[in-house]
């Protein structure tokens, strides 16, 4: 893992210096260039050791929707994935473009995870009480998820913050067992 990170890093970095102007834009290609590169038609292009580079290039640019897959810059960060080998690299370098975005705009990412849906009014409460905790903006994304029987479990970079009526039962059980 760490090994994708270090490596996909540097291509995010270079993005997001082409990508100052429209980040958001830039940021829907790299995730829909994964999704194309990741294509099991696709995938058996790519590794195949009789098509060319040019071939690659011009088979996964031809699959995008964006209105960025004219641009040069887009032409020219595929062709320098598919020489080098890195096209596996795709979703790391989105994740890392994101990551590194939000930094340069003083935000987070924070999963917010339930065992019942959270409406508006409550998630914003609690986006405004993270913020606080945090000490900076988030931008949240709410997953469902049964097993917690209630509370929430909140996941902001490598920090999890876990007050779910699960968590709280496996500390009583560990507390009695010991």
């Amino acid at each position: 893992m760490t090994e994708l990170v270090t490596i996909a890093r540097p291509y995010a970095k270079a993005l997001l210096d082409v990508a100052s102007t429209n980040r958001t834009s830039w940021l829907a290609l790299v995730r829909e260039l994964s999704q194309v590169a990741h294509l099991p038609e696709v995938l058996s292009v790519i590794s195949s050791p009789k098509v060319g580079c040019q071939q690659i290039v011009d088979l996964l640019i031809s699959e995008l929707t964006s209105p960025l897959k004219t641009a040069s810059a887009t032409k020219n960060f595929v062709r320098m994935l598919v020489e080098t080998h890195r096209v596996q690299l795709l979703p790391e370098i989105a994740t890392q473009f994101s990551i590194l975005n939000n930094a340069q705009e003083g935000l987070a990412d924070v999963t917010i995870e339930s065992a019942f849906s959270i409406d508006g009014d409550r998630l914003s409460e609690l986006v405004v009480a993270l913020e606080r905790k945090f000490q900076r903006r988030l931008k949240p994304i709410v997953k469902i998820d049964p097993k917690l029987i209630g509370g929430v479990r909140v996941i902001v970079g490598d920090k999890v913050h876990d007050t779910s009526i699960r968590a709280r039962l496996s500390e009583m059980q560990a507390a009695l067992i010991a």
